[in-house]
């Protein structure tokens, strides 16, 4: 009886389909979080007195976090149990979301945008999780007593993501509509809430996976060495793009030969890094894939493509919000207005999800891939001519969202399609960790290109009185950045496509 009570309460729900629908709102929150904060991120400035280009650093840091967190925790979990894993990281997000609302300043804020970003291992430890369930219990019945682990295994998944998008959107619209009526800070207490709640569903409705225990932890047998190794490397190379922000890229200043050495660190750190997994027997991240014929044409593709999809979120918001009466260009939209512009392009990235399979059918999949890399492309370069109005914004987020949409739908897809078997659920996790680190490196550079030059050409209060106590004036990133945003994420779209050219053909077997 005991025993019983220490899964947490999960037996009084009891079946996998009560499992799978607990499951599925903790991927409503994840899709909150995701598009909650994006309507948002002008009004987060404002709050912490930075300016519009100091939001970019969010989503990278975050992002950078996330493609540590992810095979960290996805490895951890396959040890002690997914639902434990899964308590953790949701705490840990939980933390760090009422952090956000009391941040005084914007380094703490920053640290803790940072740290809400364990929300990323949700979706693998749940898949994760419905796998081994339905294995033990096929296993267990046979295979004619119904559908197959497998089979099981993508009806979940399908739920799980349809959560997450309906969370996304709705998150997208309800911060929008908040915002323009509420204080930031209680707008920002509206996720912890959502947290909170999640927690509770997995503490009551989820049953651990079948024979894990904080016993199986073998800490001689967990990659240490690896984790430690990327760490450094990734911290200093992070370290390195916000010390040149802060620097600039004049060479007579003291922080850009710092930023330079840490840049050069954070290389050599790597390179160990590289050495450390290529002789550990169960490396967190096995390098030997990279150099795969068959996989790093689709690696390449998935970190090119988190360049847009990841890293193009935040300008895309300041853009929207910037008054085009202070600075010449912009939107001006409201909080809401902003919202239904991400809300259409989430919409659109579902639409895009779902026409994948009939395009394939129609052509191939190698072309409708390409098809879609080629919206993306396209979808950023209609920016450069067509930015003045809002209708313009969101047919440009609507091309670019139905090629987004199936690229991330198939991308892991491929990638576990030209791995071997044995590797499938490895190669799929680096296509998002590939994914993840284009993002967060793109967000640094994107911040870098908004701030450099971003009071060039912006009158200040002097030259018009009429808008001297307005909190927008020098806030604004700069248009050549925001030029520069739209030019890199259309170039590396037509990179990508360029390299579908090259994945093998079982890939989209």
């Amino acid at each position: 009886m005991l025993a019983r009570r220490r899964q947490g309460g999960a037996l009084l729900f009891g079946g996998l389909a009560s499992i799978v629908g607990f499951l599925a709102f903790v991927e409503f929150t994840s899709g909150v979080l995701q598009g909650y904060y994006t309507p948002l991120l002008t009004d987060i400035a404002r709050h912490l007195e930075v300016n519009d280009a100091d939001v970019n650093w969010l989503e990278g840091s975050q992002l950078m976090l996330s493609a540590l967190v992810v095979p960290m925790l996805s490895k951890l979990g396959d040890q002690v149990g997914h639902r434990q894993v899964l308590i953790w990281s949701t705490a840990v997000t939980l933390a760090a979301s009422i952090a956000l609302v009391v941040a005084p300043v914007f380094w703490v804020f920053l640290v803790a945008w940072a740290f809400q970003g364990f929300y990323v291992v949700w979706l693998p430890l749940e898949i994760a999780l419905i796998y081994v369930r339905t294995a033990a219990r096929e296993d267990a019945a046979g295979a004619a007593a119904g559908p197959g682990s497998a089979a099981l295994t993508r009806r979940a998944a399908a739920l799980l993501v349809g959560a997450l998008e309906v969370g996304a959107i709705a998150g997208a619209l309800a911060a929008g509509a908040l915002v323009d009526t509420m204080d930031v800070q209680a707008v920002l207490a509206v996720p912890a809430v959502v947290v909170g709640l999640c927690l509770v569903a997995i503490i009551l409705g989820v049953e651990e996976t079948p024979g894990a225990s904080m016993a199986n932890f073998r800490r001689r047998d967990f990659d240490m060495t690896g984790l430690f190794w990327v760490t450094v490397a990734l911290v200093l190379i992070m370290g390195s793009l916000f010390v040149l922000r802060g620097a600039g890229l004049a060479p007579d200043r003291p922080g850009f030969w710092l930023s330079v050495l840490m840049l050069a660190a954070g290389a050599l750190a790597l390179v160990r890094f590289v050495r450390v997994e290529r002789e550990h027997p169960d490396p967190l991240i096995d390098i030997r894939m990279f150099t795969d014929p068959a996989l790093w044409p689709v690696f390449a593709t998935a970190g090119l493509f988190g360049v847009s999809v990841l890293g193009a979120q935040a300008p895309l918001s300041t853009f929207a919000r910037t008054d085009p009466e202070i600075y010449g260009y912009g939107l001006g939209t409201t909080g809401f207005q902003t919202s239904l512009i991400i809300g259409s392009y989430l919409v659109a990235m579902v639409v895009g999800a779902c026409l994948l399979p009939v395009a394939s059918r129609w052509t191939s999949p190698r072309l409708a891939l390409l098809f879609a890399t080629l919206c993306v492309a396209v979808g950023f370069g209609l920016f450069l001519p067509f930015h003045d109005q809002a209708g313009q914004v969101v047919a440009n987020m609507v091309v670019v969202g139905l090629g987004s949409g199936a690229l991330v739908a198939s991308l892991p897809a491929a990638a576990a399609a030209a791995a071997p078997r044995e590797q499938t659920g490895v190669a799929t996790g680096l296509t998002n960790s590939v994914k993840t680190v284009g993002g967060a490196v793109a967000s640094c550079i994107f911040g870098l290109a908004l701030a450099t030059t971003a009071a060039a050409g912006i009158p200040g209060p002097e030259a018009l009185p009429e808008i001297a106590g307005s909190a927008d004036v020098g806030t604004a990133g700069s248009f050549s950045g925001y030029l520069t945003v739209w030019i890199v994420c259309s170039a590396t779209a037509f990179a990508a496509a360029v390299l579908l050219l090259f994945v093998p053909k079982r890939a989209f077997s």
